[in-house]
């Protein structure tokens, strides 16, 4: 097990991927998943997971608001980051909990440094000060092409959010940078086509965590 603070700690999961990707919806069947497995699990998402990280989120999200410079952006992401995991991750893992976050510190560099231009290593070393450089054991990256993902998303119109309405060649962008952190490490951020039918894509994502969790060798009984 990885530490938190000098004690043992819970198995920290991330899921990523860009708009319509699919993985909210497989983040919580996850969850459902694991928990059957007798695991402590704990779901929370980002930006958000604490009051004050959701009001951030709120701000990030909303279409409405004014333009939001990317610099900007980049430090609302790390605040709301940083009262996430100080308050919520750290935590849930210090008690031996499993804990799946949709979107962590792979979305920053896929957003704000490949999509939006930002340096990257300025943005891994805010990430690192902002995490207190925690990170996840696993990360899940649903890939699904660009048109395919926009289309889920902005056919529902009730849900459409800020970074729905960026243009398709950023959220090429943004899928290339995924790209490029997956070859970067390839023994963590494992690549699961979200391109298929939700089933389908439910059973591939089951298949390939109970395997990771076995290599793992966590306990299946809960910790407390």
């Amino acid at each position: 097990m990885g530490r938190v603070s000098g004690k043992p700690t819970g198995i920290f999961i991330t899921l990523e991927g860009g708009e319509g990707s699919g993985k909210t919806t497989q983040a919580r069947r996850l969850c459902e998943r694991l928990t059957a497995q007798s695991l402590d699990v704990l779901h929370t998402r980002e930006p958000g997971g604490t009051l004050l990280a959701e009001r951030l989120r709120s701000i990030l999200l909303d279409h409405s608001v004014e333009t939001i410079a990317p610099e900007t952006e980049a430090y609302l992401i790390f605040a709301a980051r940083r009262q996430h995991v100080d308050h919520v991750i750290k935590p849930a893992l210090a008690r031996g909990m499993t804990v799946v976050c949709d979107r962590f510190s792979d979305s920053t560099m896929a957003y704000q440094g490949y999509g939006r231009g930002l340096d990257l290593r300025a943005l891994r070393t805010m990430n690192d000060w902002a995490t207190g450089k925690l990170a996840p054991q696993l990360t899940l990256l649903f890939d699904v092409p660009v048109s395919i993902g926009l289309g889920r998303r902005r056919g529902r119109a009730a849900t459409e959010n800020r970074l729905d309405r960026e243009t398709e060649r950023f959220h090429r962008k943004v899928r290339a940078g995924f790209h490029a952190l997956a070859r970067r490490e390839p023994r963590r951020i494992m690549v699961i086509d979200s391109a298929r039918p939700l089933e389908s894509v439910a059973q591939a994502v089951e298949a390939l965590v109970m395997n990771w969790l076995k290599t793992y060798r966590i306990p299946t009984s809960k910790r407390r």
